[in-house]
C-alpha cells in the first residue's frame, strides 16, 4: 500500500501546486523557465503515475474489503463512466457547445471516473486510489472558478460535439468488450 500512496503524494502533488501554492509555482516558473518546470512536473507526474499503477497491482489483491457493493451499484458505476468517458473526449475534441457548457470536461470526467469506481470497489486500495482522485477534482475544480477560469470563452459548431460524443461511446464500447479486462484484470460489468 506504501508505493500506491507515494504514487499518489507524488502525481497528485505535483497537480496540486497550482491550487495549494500558485505563487510557488510561478517563483518556479520566473526561476526555472517554462521548459524546465515543464519537464520537471512531467517527469514528476509520470513517476507517480507509473508507481500509482504499480502499487495499486500490488495493493488490490490483499486489501482489507470495507465494503461489498450491490451489483445494481456496479451497473450505475458503468453507466457513470460512459458519461465519464464522453467528457474525456470532448476535452480532446475541437470546442462545441458541449465543452463550453462543461467548462472543464477532464475535470468532471477524472471526477466521474472517481466517483463512479468508489460506488463499484469497497477494497481499501480502491477508496485510497479513486476517493484521493475525487477529493483532487473537487479541489482542483475549485481552483480553477475561483482563478476566473471558465473554460471555453466561446462554443464552436455541434459537430465537434458530435465528434467529442462518439469518439467517448466508442472508447466506452471499448472498455466494456475487452479492454478494461485486458489493461486492469478486471471485468467491468458483472453478470449477476
Amino acid at each position: 500500500m506504501l508505493i500506491l500512496i507515494l504514487g499518489l503524494i507524488l502525481f497528485l502533488g505535483i497537480h496540486s501546486v497550482r491550487i495549494l501554492a500558485p505563487a510557488w509555482r510561478e517563483a518556479r516558473l520566473a526561476g526555472m523557465g517554462e521548459n524546465a518546470w515543464k519537464g520537471t512536473y512531467s517527469v514528476v507526474s509520470f513517476a507517480g503515475l507509473i508507481l500509482i499503477v504499480w502499487g495499486y497491482s500490488l495493493a488490490w489483491a490483499t486489501a482489507p474489503v470495507l465494503y461489498e457493493p450491490p451489483v445494481w451499484m456496479k451497473h450505475i458505476a458503468a453507466l457513470l463512466m460512459l458519461f465519464a468517458l464522453i467528457s474525456l473526449m470532448i476535452s480532446f475534441a475541437p470546442t462545441g457547445r458541449l465543452k463550453k457548457a462543461l467548462k472543464h470536461p477532464t475535470l468532471l470526467a477524472v471526477k466521474i471516473w472517481a466517483l463512479a469506481h468508489l460506488l463499484a470497489n469497497g477494497d481499501l486500495a480502491s477508496i485510497l486510489l479513486f476517493g484521493s482522485f475525487l477529493v483532487w477534482g473537487v479541489l482542483a475544480r475549485i481552483s480553477v472558478k475561483r482563478r476566473g477560469d471558465n473554460g471555453p470563452a466561446v462554443a464552436g459548431p455541434v459537430r465537434n460535439d458530435v465528434i467529442g460524443v462518439a469518439a467517448g461511446v466508442a472508447l466506452y464500447l471499448l472498455f466494456i468488450w475487452r479492454l478494461h479486462l485486458w489493461l486492469f484484470g478486471a471485468v467491468p460489468l458483472p453478470v449477476a
